[in-house]
């Protein structure tokens, strides 16, 4: 979605991965989840925890790469709305009522219903089709960008630094929780405790900005600090899992330590940000770059279409093999792959930019 000439590669590798990640978490939930959001135990189960541990990154590794990009907003209100909303808004209701249609020709729905799911779009997505939650969150993101870039362009580092440790301690709240069901003023009738405001996937906009601003170049202790915050994160996240999937029922009790506002996902997230910020390739203008360039500039469109493509090579691969291990990977990949060149393919139709972002 960026069309800057002058790319930053390194970060166009963090989107693809991200990109690829996503499509890999749910590849694993036809594994764990079952039809009533149930828990289905045994080794499958721990090749998931296994490979998406890691992976649950993905999401606020997309939204670093939007406030990194984003924050502080440049344009008036108006004009950043107007592109912002064209680009995202358009393909996201194109989507909605593909997904509508294919639910009605897979037999899920009928005609009746498939049309009353459009027509719910304006209230929720009106299609039971789980990822397209992530447009409503970004679009969140969006409304807020033009409130919170005034303050990024006056704030000094410590301040932001007092923001994000503050924001780092809302992402210890869910075990805190396990200790202390309500705190800081948390109780049933009050839903906006004393560090509501400071909670939310926007705290990872703010890092990425903080990042971008005082990190941007190439330190000695990226490397270090990224790979501890990468495998104590990753620990954290795989454990918790582990621990709680001889027990846990139901997926939400199954997936505590997989919240994207949870410490460990975002020591994973930033640790690989850390890793990757920097990557740089001799020739920007070779086969591989200019791949990784496309795939990167499509990543929205891909993430809109895959999980046809991804319901389509589960119903043909799963039989493939008797273990996750194997049908995990693979599956993740050949949606990934065909989904890039579906998304590619419908890039040369006129005003593909509406379909496709």
């Amino acid at each position: 979605m960026q069309k800057n000439t002058k790319r930053n590669f390194a970060l166009d590798v963090l989107r693809v991965l991200a990109c690829y990640m996503v499509i890999q978490v749910h590849t694993g939930e036809f594994y764990y989840i079952g039809p009533i959001g149930d828990v289905i135990k045994g080794e499958n189960a721990f090749w998931v925890d296994l490979y998406n541990s890691v992976c649950r990154s993905a999401v606020p590794l997309f939204v670093m790469l939007t406030g990194y990009f984003l924050l502080p907003i440049k344009d008036e209100p108006a004009q950043f709305f107007r592109k912002r909303f064209t680009r995202v808004v358009i393909p996201f209701i194109f989507w909605c009522i593909a997904y509508s249609f294919y639910q009605f020709f897979r037999g899920q729905v009928d005609f009746t219903t498939a049309c009353t799911n459009i027509l719910k779009i304006p209230v929720n997505f009106g299609t039971q089709v789980g990822h397209l939650w992530y447009v409503y969150m970004l679009m969140g993101l969006y409304l807020f960008a033009p409130i919170i870039s005034p303050w990024l362009k006056t704030a000094s580092r410590k301040s932001i630094e007092l923001y994000l440790g503050i924001w780092a301690f809302t992402l210890c709240v869910p075990y805190i929780h396990l200790l202390f069901p309500d705190i800081l003023g948390e109780c049933f009738w009050n839903g906006t405790p004393m560090l509501y405001y400071f909670s939310g996937l926007l705290g990872y906009m703010v890092l990425a900005y903080y990042l971008r601003t005082y990190a941007s170049e190439r330190k000695s202790w990226n490397l270090p600090v990224g790979i501890a915050l990468l495998v104590v994160g990753y620990f954290i996240t795989w454990y918790g899992f582990h621990e709680r999937l001889s027990t846990a029922e139901y997926v939400p009790q199954l997936e505590i330590t997989w919240g994207y506002e949870t410490i460990n996902v975002a020591m994973v997230a930033t640790g690989i940000f850390l890793l990757i910020k920097n990557i740089r390739i001799k020739s920007p203008d070779s086969s591989c770059g200019k791949l990784v360039t496309d795939i990167s500039i499509k990543s929205y469109g891909i993430y809109l279409i895959h999980i046809m493509l991804l319901n389509l090579f589960y119903d043909l691969l799963n039989n493939l093999s008797d273990s996750a291990m194997i049908k995990i990977p693979v599956i993740a990949l050949c949606t990934f792959i065909t989904s890039y060149l579906m998304i590619k393919a419908l890039s040369y139709l006129p005003k593909s930019k509406y379909i496709i972002g």
